[in-house]
């Protein structure tokens, strides 16, 4: 197969997921007739004594996978590449101190094309991609054409497209493509998807999800790092930019796309947007570039989600307005309720020791007994390793799972399929408001298949 054409991405992508969405709806019929490969649902590869790893992206998110990954047990690390040399250079020199086992790292800079000429010479067994959001499919695409498998940073990608082409070439060359929401393995939503599978909060209902996280400090970001390209996107994007940090763990709970359920269409409506303007204003001269973008992407999003068996997920999204973070982390079930920002459960017939029925919240220092019942076992055997990881030992601790799938030959964590799932919220959301709140079906990337798919392990 010939290299992505990367001009014919950027005419789809670059801020225009509305457009591209609905072309991949209108081809969505034709899509779901042909597969190309074999299903990756269950896939396992074969497992590695050693695995080699190159890193596209150095800026933000990189150097810590760079460091969580090279500071595992038989990891190897054969290239680095950014665009800036003192990215490359920096974190080859870091490089040296945590791993002994590269110690002939190729470097790459400057060009953006880069990338593409490190995948070829240095033949990496898996590729880490943390760069900006419009480079995520022609770079896990053209990874995986070229014999590696795709660990990218969220979203996966920004059309449902790029979506299903990232499904069918996944398919074709049998590789992984993950998508690291690293969210997944936070300590209260690794307890969550334990208690859930244990059934203490009874068949699953509702649940509620959000990246409520104010970042117009980016905007001082200017020339170079994540505001310098993610501001453009409260202009010309549309709807949930970011769904996937909430939305990845309470799916998981709710087996979307493994077995039991799936989502079925979604609604959405935003706020006016107002809160990028008035700090550009505020903050940047009037000729500045940032007082010349139209900001037409509303400063909150709201969309519903109605699964196949008919449950309901409240997805938020809002990164300009003045408030403290949350990602909501709540599922509701019909014995119970577990909730996140701050943690609390309600269970019908309370806990012992605790309490006595569902109308007062187990939170505070009372949560340290359903921390020792229910803390997931793989919480329990990783958070000394990961503590320091980054984002409370999340980072660290989906590393850890990633080495270890690749080297003992075991299914991922998160397959190709949740990846787009999760990420489809931004394109199908743009699209619900534009038609004033109409609802947008899914497309099932999995083509029927993920009812043949296994519900997560609770993993020991």
């Amino acid at each position: 197969m010939k290299n992505y054409n990367r001009r014919n991405f950027l005419k789809k992508s670059t801020l225009g997921a509305v457009a591209a969405s609905t072309l991949s709806i209108s081809c969505q019929e034709n899509m779901s007739k042909s597969s190309a490969g074999k299903y990756m649902g269950d896939f396992a590869a074969k497992p590695y004594d050693n695995v080699k790893a190159a890193f596209i992206g150095l800026g933000a998110r990189g150097p810590g996978h760079l460091k969580n990954f090279s500071t595992l047990e038989n990891t190897q690390v054969v290239g680095l590449c950014d665009l800036y040399e003192d990215n490359v250079k920096r974190e080859s020199t870091r490089l040296k101190d945590y791993n002994k086992n590269s110690s002939n790292v190729k470097l790459y800079w400057g060009s953006e094309n880069n990338w593409k000429t490190m995948l070829k010479e240095t033949n990496p067994d898996i590729v880490f991609i943390c760069t900006n959001w419009k480079n995520h499919a022609p770079m896990v695409i053209q990874t995986m054409l070229d014999g590696a498998h795709a660990f990218c940073e969220v979203p996966l990608a920004l059309t449902t497209l790029e979506m299903w082409d990232i499904v069918n070439t996944s398919e074709h060359t049998q590789k992984h493509c993950m998508m690291m929401e690293n969210v997944n393995y936070g300590r209260d939503e690794l307890m969550y998807l334990n208690m859930c599978r244990k059934g203490v909060v009874g068949d699953l209902l509702h649940a509620e999800a959000a990246y409520i996280h104010e970042l117009r400090f980016q905007m001082n970001q200017e020339e170079r790092g994540t505001g310098s390209w993610r501001t453009n996107h409260y202009a010309e994007g549309k709807g949930n930019l970011y769904p996937t940090h909430g939305l990845g763990p309470v799916a998981q709970y709710m087996n979307i796309a493994r077995e039991e359920d799936n989502f079925k269409t979604i609604v959405s409506y935003s706020t006016p947007a107002l809160g990028r303007k008035s700090y550009a204003n505020k903050n940047f001269d009037k000729d500045h570039k940032w007082n010349k973008l139209n900001y037409n992407n509303g400063d909150l999003n709201t969309s519903i989600i109605k699964t196949n068996m008919g449950r309901t997920i409240l997805v938020q999204w809002d990164e300009t307005s003045p408030r403290p973070y949350t990602r909501h982390n709540l599922i509701q079930g019909s014995k119970g309720t577990l909730a996140g920002f701050p943690t609390r459960v309600a269970l019908e017939g309370g806990f012992e020791g605790i309490s006595e029925d569902h109308h007062s919240w187990i939170q505070g220092k009372d949560l340290n007994l359903l921390y020792e019942k229910y803390d997931h076992p793989l919480y329990k055997r990783l958070n000394s390793k990961t503590k320091k990881s980054g984002h409370g030992g999340m980072d660290g601790i989906m590393m850890y799972r990633i080495v270890e799938c690749l080297q003992k030959g075991l299914p991922l964590d998160q397959n190709v399929y949740e990846g787009c799932f999760w990420s489809a919220v931004t394109p199908l959301s743009g699209k619900s408001i534009d038609e004033n709140g109409m609802p947008q079906e899914f497309p099932d990337f999995t083509r029927g298949k993920w009812k043949q798919t296994n519900p997560l392990n609770i993993i020991t």
